[in-house]
C-alpha cells in the first residue's frame, strides 16, 4: 500500500488531494502545524496526523522520525505554502516588497520544502516507487508572467512569483540528482484557498485534480517537469 505525506493538509487544496488519495487506497499523513486543526482533520479523512512546521528544523527531523517508525514513506506532497499578503494592502507589489517581505515567503515556500525533502529522503529512498511532488504555481512560469495581455502578466506581486519559480528549478534538480525518484512541479490553477483570500476562480476539487494524478505516476511517469491539468508548462 503507497504511504503519502502532504504538508498543509489540514485545510484547502491539501485536505482535498488527502481526501482523494485517502479514496484511492492511500495511506495519507496530514502534515499539519497545527494540533487541534490537524487532529480534526486527519479524523474527518480517516488519515493519519503528523505535525509538521516546514519552517522548524526540530519540527520536520520529529515528523520524519515518527513516520519512518510508523513504517516508511512512498510519496512526498509538498503543499504547504503562503502567498505573502498584507492584512492592509493585499499582495505586495515590487515598490513594497522588502528584504524581509521576501525571507518570510522564501521560509516556507522555498526553505520549508528543501527542508521537508532532505528530512524524508532516506525514507524515500527505502521506497520501490519513490514520488515526490512539489506545488507550485502559473505565476512561477517566467514566459507567462512575462506576455502581456495574460492573468499571470498582470500579477503585481514579486515574492511569490520568484518562490515559485525557484520551487521548479529546485524540482529540477532533485529529479537529476534522483533518476529512481519521480520528481514534478504542478500548478493548480487559480483555486480559492486560504492563501489567497478566497479569490481564486477554482473550487478545491478542481484545483486537486493535477496534484492527485502526479502523487499516483509510476516509475515509468515524467519527472523533473511543469504542469497543470492541461499538461506540460513553460518555464
Amino acid at each position: 500500500m503507497t504511504t503519502t505525506l502532504i504538508t498543509g493538509a489540514n485545510k484547502g487544496l491539501g485536505f482535498e488531494t488527502a481526501r482523494r488519495l485517502v479514496a484511492a487506497g492511500h495511506i495519507v499523513y496530514v502534515g499539519s502545524r497545527d494540533l487541534a486543526r490537524g487532529r480534526r482533520a486527519a479524523e474527518r479523512l480517516g488519515a493519519r496526523l503528523v505535525l509538521i512546521d516546514v519552517t522548524d528544523d526540530d519540527s520536520v527531523a520529529a515528523a520524519a522520525k515518527a513516520v519512518e517508525a510508523a513504517g516508511g514513506l512512498d510519496v512526498l506532497i509538498n503543499n504547504a505554502g503562503v502567498e505573502g499578503r498584507s492584512a492592509n494592502a493585499g499582495v505586495l507589489g515590487a515598490a513594497e516588497t522588502t528584504a524581509d517581505a521576501m525571507r518570510a515567503v522564501f521560509e516556507t515556500n522555498v526553505f520549508g520544502l528543501v527542508r521537508v525533502t532532505h528530512a524524508f529522503l532516506p525514507l524515500l529512498r527505502s521506497s520501490a516507487a519513490p514520488v515526490i511532488v512539489n506545488v507550485s504555481s502559473g505565476l512561477a512560469s517566467i514566459t507567462r508572467v512575462a506576455a502581456p495581455g495574460t492573468p499571470t502578466y498582470s500579477y503585481p506581486g514579486v515574492a511569490y512569483p520568484a518562490s515559485k519559480a525557484a520551487v521548479n528549478m529546485v524540482t529540477v534538480q532533485y529529479a537529476k540528482a534522483f533518476p529512481a525518484f519521480r520528481v514534478n512541479a504542478v500548478e493548480p490553477g487559480y483555486t480559492a484557498t486560504d492563501l489567497n483570500g478566497n479569490t481564486g476562480t477554482q473550487t478545491v476539487e478542481e484545483g486537486a485534480e493535477i496534484i492527485v494524478r502526479m502523487a499516483q505516476i509510476g516509475p515509468d511517469g515524467p519527472t523533473g517537469g511543469y504542469f497543470d491539468a492541461a499538461g506540460t508548462l513553460p518555464w
